[in-house]
């Protein structure tokens, strides 16, 4: 075919691969607040395995975007009052292919809690307990003032809360710069369902390209009694949003063979 009649082509192409990779397999998000600093600043991208937690659920320390429920206040506003035509279809293009801005009701939090855990702060250092075990957490960015006063559930503003029991198919989430953090502390858990995926890589700015592992501390605190036993074999998200497209590439690979060998028998 002729370049010009090739490159539409070429770029429809790419462009269904896109929606079908963002809506199924890895999507890119924009961090528009402060909430997790230092981990992630305001600005960074990163990419959310939208297919990990189809076979677990959320563990305690991963970073996960999710939609907040009625209770939760939109972090950041976007006015598109002023926008012209062209920026709001580029917009539209850049949600549809996963590098356009979030929506107000998708937030980026860490996992402090999971199903039947008890989570309450603090102990005598200020430490948030889950099932009783203190938590070191190395990535906290100016905590939130340590007072007398116990959160009433209305803000976010004291470190102390109120202990929690995590309901069944719900997670605690948290921002790791809690001074200014708005979470589950005033707004309560998140219904499990509500995940969109598990952050798991930094990819901008170049410079800041890293990966988001799960802290170590984490790895201590017992699993609540109260919590549901989970049989699913521990599938790392890299792992799980590879093994689809292997298997793609296999499938491709040997249909070209048996493609190929159907052509050696034609007579000629």
């Amino acid at each position: 075919m002729a370049l010009w009649l090739e490159l539409p082509i070429l770029l429809v192409v790419a462009f269904c691969l896109a929606v079908l990779i963002r809506t199924f397999l890895v999507q890119a998000f924009y961090i528009p607040s402060g909430s997790m600093e230092n981990t992630l600043l305001v600005g960074d991208r990163v990419l959310v395995n939208k297919v990990v937690y189809d076979v677990r659920t959320p563990e305690r320390g991963e970073v996960v975007v999710f939609r907040g429920t009625d209770r939760w206040a939109p972090e950041h506003t976007d006015d598109t009052s002023g926008l012209t035509f062209m920026t709001r279809l580029s917009r539209t293009i850049g949600d549809l292919v996963g590098v356009g801005r979030p929506g107000e009701k998708d937030f980026i939090k860490r996992v402090i809690g999971v199903g039947g855990d008890t989570v309450s702060c603090c102990d005598e250092q200020g430490r948030i307990l889950v099932n009783g075990v203190p938590i070191d957490e190395p990535y906290i960015f100016e905590d939130s003032p340590l007072d007398d006063t116990v959160g009433d559930g209305n803000d976010c503003r004291s470190r102390r809360f109120q202990e929690i029991v995590i309901p069944d198919g719900q997670i605690f989430v948290m921002g790791d710069h809690r001074s200014v953090s708005q979470d589950a502390r005033c707004q309560g858990p998140v219904p499990v369902e509500n995940v969109v995926g598990q952050a798991f890589v930094i990819v901008w700015p170049r410079d800041s390209w890293a990966g988001i592992p799960v802290p170590e501390v984490w790895d201590d605190v017992p699993a609540s009694s109260a919590a549901p036993q989970d049989t699913t074999p521990d599938t790392q998200g890299g792992f799980v949003l590879t093994v689809p497209l292997l298997a793609s590439l296999a499938f491709k690979a040997r249909s070209r063979s048996r493609f190929s060998a159907r052509r050696r028998r034609l007579p000629s």
